[in-house]
């Protein structure tokens, strides 16, 4: 029968956790290689030290404490978190399980005790800790942004239920849904398009971000009564699960009632202003064409009418973009399209340029096969040149060239270019230059007269007609702009 002793020994010295047998007075009688590791005390050493040495200062009331307990016949063991002092100075938490062993008599002989190294495990709680303390308020933050914004904010999952939406959206869904929703998409209300046609459940933008698509500023109306109606802008996002398989979406709705209604009035104000000026404009010019064509005014007198002319003309061409747009964003047809020979048209607008240009002291050179027929409206292709030379000459320097190129595309479609060696424009106004009534930094910083709606002009023309328009530039060196428009 193996000698239990030699058992006991072999456990305790090839055990990987600390253990140690400590004396009635607190003295390392043996202690095994695990614990000298973990403290840093050879054998030696160890044997020279008591528990109250190692003992963190803190922690050795509650360990003398429980020995008492012990040692009075109160508890036979107990198990106790402390803190240990290594041979360098630094501490080691350690699990401590303490038995007291007793003869056949019941007199204590001495403590049997066993350390685990928790050191690493409290540092992972305490890491833990405060990972859940920073989430934690990272996730009040959050909320206090969510809930203060201005902005209404819905997530909806995958089958678009509602998931979560702020105090902001709860007000657009009492306007829309009086009666209360059941927190899915695709519920009828009162919701409208922008002509305030009552919207499919299809068309809702919550159902539409179900369906996985992604989009931004659209617009519809909510609300009963149209008298107290809001306009909201509606972006959605796509939000997308681990695996990268759709998950849901995040949809933001953005009050532009105030906005709209400006829009609507400054329309209205512009459409109201421009035919007001339309009649004693187009009467003014045709005065000036007689007093231009007659006989009986001398060279410093038709200098004068040349120069009316010339800036009733420009009046005449501002007056036509305001109607254009007016009626554009009012939904009326843009174009007209009859046959027209397009080479006539932009002789014609060379040459009413030339009087504009010859004042900037800039030269135009026009390049154009002898016709090109083609069916568009004459009208607005003339609106699109007259446009893009008063662009090119007003951002040109004295002695550049505006360089105008009118060919036939191989499909029977026409490609017009206009390049000037003007100012250019700055890289940070390219994204803006083709919106409403936008004025770049080099147009503010010049004083090129104009409203900043000849490109937009430009480009709803050209669209109409199934084209498209680029423009490159670079500051210093100049601007291209490139129309194509398909047969």
């Amino acid at each position: 029968m193996p000698d239990t002793d030699e058992l006991w020994r072999l456990t305790m010295e090839h055990s990987p956790v600390g253990m140690a047998i400590v004396s009635l007075a607190g003295e390392f009688i043996t202690a095994n290689v695990a614990l000298c590791d973990m403290l840093g005390y050879g054998p030696e050493v160890m044997a020279t030290l008591t528990l109250q040495d190692i003992t963190h200062p803190d922690d050795l009331a509650t360990d003398l404490r429980l020995v008492d307990q012990a040692l009075a016949g109160e508890i036979s063991s107990y198990r106790i978190t402390k803190r240990y002092i290594c041979s360098d100075g630094t501490t080691v938490i350690g699990d401590l399980s303490v038995a007291l062993l007793r003869d056949a008599q019941g007199a204590p002989i001495h403590f049997i005790s066993q350390i685990a190294d928790l050191t690493e495990r409290q540092a992972f709680v305490e890491r833990l800790d405060a990972a859940e303390a920073a989430a934690e308020a990272e996730r009040r933050k959050a909320q206090a942004v969510f809930e203060g914004v201005s902005v209404g904010l819905l997530q909806i999952d995958a089958d678009g239920r509602y998931l979560a939406f702020n105090n902001r959206l709860r007000e657009f869904l009492a306007l829309a849904f009086p009666d209360g929703h059941e927190g899915v998409a695709g519920q009828s209300g009162f919701a409208y398009d922008v002509d305030h046609r009552p919207l499919d459940p299809d068309e809702m933008p919550s159902v539409r971000a179900a369906r996985g698509e992604q989009f931004n500023d659209v617009r519809l109306w909510i609300g009963a009564d149209p008298a107290s109606r809001r306009a909201l802008s509606v972006s959605a996002r796509s939000v997308l699960d681990g695996a990268g398989a759709f998950a849901g979406a995040v949809l933001a709705y953005h009050d532009v009632t105030d906005l709209v209604r400006a829009m609507d009035v400054k329309d209205a104000f512009v459409a109201t202003v421009s035919h007001e000026l339309r009649t004693p404009l187009t009467s003014a010019l045709a005065y000036l064409e007689l007093l231009d064509d007659s006989t009986d005014v001398g060279d410093d007198g038709r200098q004068q009418v040349v120069a009316a002319r010339r800036n009733m003309l420009r009046l005449s061409h501002l007056v036509a973009d305001l109607i254009f747009t007016t009626r554009a964003s009012a939904g009326s047809a843009p174009v007209d399209p009859y046959r027209v020979d397009v080479a006539t048209l932009l002789d014609e607008a060379l040459a009413a340029a030339s009087l504009d240009a010859e004042c900037a002291s800039v030269r135009i050179e026009g390049r154009r096969p002898a016709s090109l027929v083609t069916v568009a409206d004459g009208m607005r292709l003339r609106q699109v040149f007259d446009n893009l030379l008063d662009n090119a000459i007003g951002y040109s320097r004295p002695g550049g060239v505006v360089t105008v190129d009118l060919d036939e595309l191989g499909d029977g479609g026409l490609e017009l270019v206009v390049a000037d060696e003007g100012v250019g424009i700055e890289p940070g106004d390219l994204d803006g230059v083709f919106g409403r009534f936008y004025r770049g930094a080099n147009a503010r910083q010049l004083n090129v007269p104009g409203t900043g709606l000849g490109l937009t002009i430009v480009r709803t023309i050209v669209e109409a007609h199934g084209g498209h328009v680029t423009l490159e530039s670079t500051p210093g060196l100049g601007t291209t702009v490139r129309v194509s428009i398909p047969r």
